[in-house]
C-alpha cells in the first residue's frame, strides 16, 4: 500500500464540487474492509515504521524517518522500535531537514509528554526557526508550567527573536504562554447572543461547541438562515459528534495543531478522494487570509476593499459586541495570518481500534481540521454510522451552499459535550426570542 503518499498528502488531495447530496446507500469505500484494514495495520509497523527506524539515518533514508513519525502520531503506534527512531533524529537534529524536524516534534509532542524533555530543552536554547522553536516551547510549556518555566520561554522568545513581535507565530506563542492556565470559558448569555445574532449575518450557521481540551469529543448544530435550528422529524434538536483534535494535539498557532476557535468561511461541499478521509461529501472551509476577503465574506468579485480595509474589524463584525473581546475567538484568525490552511469539516475511514483507550473513541484526530463520527461495515465497505452524511445533509437542506461556521470551546470539563448542554442553550434562545424550530 503506498501509506508514505497518502499520510503525507492528507489535506493536498484532488476534489469537485457536488451538485447535489448524494445517497447515503451509494457512498462506498473498499479502504475500510477487514482485509485492506489489517494489511494497512502490518505496513504501518513492519514497513512504514519498522523498515524505515532499523535502517540508519541519512540523507537517503530521511524522508523515511519523515514518514514513520506522520504515521506513528497519525495512528498512535509507540513500541520499542518507534522510540529508537526518535531517539536516532535527536541525535542528528542539526542535520535534518526542516520537515523531517517538524514532523518528529509532531510525533513527540503527541505521543511522549514527558520522556523527551531534556532534549527538548537543548533544542530550545537554539532553534533559529521560529516554527520549530514554538513547536519545542509549547512541549517544555506542557510539561512545566510553572511561572518560572513560562518566564524562561518568554526571556528566549526575546533573545533568539528580537523581532518576534512581527513574527506571527512568536507572537501567538507569546500570548499562549499568557492564557495557558487562564482558560475564560464564555458566559451562557452570550452563547444565546450568538444565536440570535446570527439574524444580523443572516447566514447558514453551524456551531461546532467543543472542550477546551480537545481529548473530548464536542458537537455541532445547524442554524439555518431564518434563525431557527435543524431538528429530527421526531423534534429532538439535530446534533453531529465532532472531533476538532489534531493527532498531534498541538495548540491552534502550530502547523497542523488543533482546529483553531473562531469563525470559518463555508464555501460548499466536495469530495475528496484521499482514502483516510473518505468519501463521505465534507464541507469546504476557508480561513481568514486562506483566500481573498471578498470569498471569505461571501462577497463577490463586485466588492472592492478600500486601502483602509481592516481585516480583523471585518471579522469581530460576525460575531456579537459580548464576544468580541474574546481572544479565543480570534484564533482562527491569527492562525490564517500566520499561515493554516486547508481545515475543512469531514469523514473519516481510519479504523477507531487505534484509538480505543483514547477519550475520544471512536473519534478520529486529524491534521487540525473537524472530523464527524464515521463508522463503516468492513465486510461490504457501506457506512454504519455517518454523522458526517447527517451534517452535510442537515446544511444542504436548505436553500444556499455558503455560509459560517463557528468553533468555540465551551468550557475546560474533562468530558465529551452533552446533548443536555446544548439543547439548554439552544431552549433557552429559542424561549427568549421566540424561535420556531425546523424539522429535518
Amino acid at each position: 500500500m503506498k501509506v508514505k503518499a497518502v499520510l503525507l498528502c492528507l489535506l493536498v488531495f484532488l476534489q469537485y464540487d457536488t451538485e447535489a447530496q448524494p445517497r447515503r446507500e451509494d457512498i462506498y469505500s473498499d479502504f475500510v474492509l477487514y482485509k485492506k484494514r489489517q494489511l494497512l495495520l502490518k505496513d504501518l509497523h513492519e514497513n512504514v515504521v519498522g523498515k524505515a527506524f532499523l535502517a540508519p539515518l541519512d540523507s537517503n533514508t530521511e524522508d523515511k524517518y519523515e514518514a514513520a513519525c506522520r504515521a506513528i502520531v497519525q495512528f498512535m503506534l509507540d513500541n520499542d522500535t518507534t522510540q529508537q527512531g526518535i531517539t536516532q533524529l535527536f541525535v542528528h537534529y542539526d542535520a535534518l531537514q526542516y520537515d523531517t524536524k517538524r514532523a518528529m516534534l509532531e510525533a513527540v509532542y503527541g505521543m511522549y509528554p514527558h520522556q523527551y524533555i531534556q532534549s527538548i530543552q537543548l533544542l530550545l536554547a537554539k532553534e533559529s526557526n521560529p516554527f520549530l522553536f514554538a513547536m519545542a516551547a509549547v512541549y517544555s510549556l506542557r510539561y512545566d508550567s510553572s511561572t518560572a518555566n513560562t518566564a524562561t520561554i518568554r526571556k528566549r522568545i526575546r533573545e533568539q527573536f528580537p523581532n518576534y513581535g512581527h513574527i506571527p507565530v512568536l507572537f501567538e506563542l507569546d500570548k499562549y504562554l499568557n492564557s495557558y492556565t487562564h482558560y475564560k470559558a464564555p458566559a451562557v448569555n452570550d452563547l444565546v447572543e450568538l444565536f440570535r445574532y446570527q439574524q444580523v449575518v443572516k447566514k447558514k450557521v453551524i456551531y461546532s461547541f467543543q472542550r477546551h481540551n480537545r481529548d473530548y469529543a464536542g458537537l455541532a448544530i445547524v442554524q439555518n438562515a431564518d434563525g431557527s435550528f435543524m431538528r429530527h422529524a421526531d423534534g429532538r434538536l439535530m446534533m453531529i459528534e465532532q472531533l476538532a483534535r489534531a493527532a498531534s494535539g498541538m495548540p491552534y498557532f502550530i502547523p497542523d495543531g488543533n482546529t483553531p476557535q473562531g469563525v470559518y468561511s463555508i464555501q460548499g461541499t466536495a469530495v475528496t478522494y484521499n482514502k483516510l478521509i473518505g468519501p463521505t461529501p465534507n464541507l469546504q472551509l476557508v480561513m481568514p487570509y486562506e483566500r481573498k476577503w471578498t470569498s471569505y465574506f461571501h462577497a463577490g468579485d463586485s466588492v472592492v476593499y478600500t486601502p483602509n480595509f481592516d481585516a480583523l474589524w471585518s471579522y469581530l463584525q460576525l460575531l456579537p459586541p459580548a464576544l468580541r473581546n474574546f481572544s479565543s475567538l480570534t484564533e482562527a484568525f491569527y492562525a490564517g495570518k500566520i499561515g493554516r490552511n486547508s481545515i475543512i469539516a469531514h469523514g473519516t475511514t481510519i479504523d477507531p481500534e487505534y484509538f480505543r483507550n483514547k477519550p475520544w473513541y471512536p473519534l478520529t484526530p486529524t491534521m487540525g481540521c473537524l472530523c464527524a463520527k464515521e463508522l463503516w461495515n468492513t465486510s461490504n465497505g457501506r457506512l454504519l454510522v455517518s454523522d458526517q452524511f447527517n451534517l452535510v445533509s442537515a446544511f444542504s437542506a436548505t436553500t444556499g451552499n455558503r455560509g459560517y461556521l463557528y468553533v468555540i470551546d465551551i468550557d475546560d470539563q474533562r468530558k465529551p459535550v452533552s446533548r443536555f448542554e446544548i439543547e439548554r442553550l439552544v431552549k433557552e434562545f429559542e424561549n427568549k426570542f421566540k424561535v420556531n424550530s425546523s424539522k429535518f
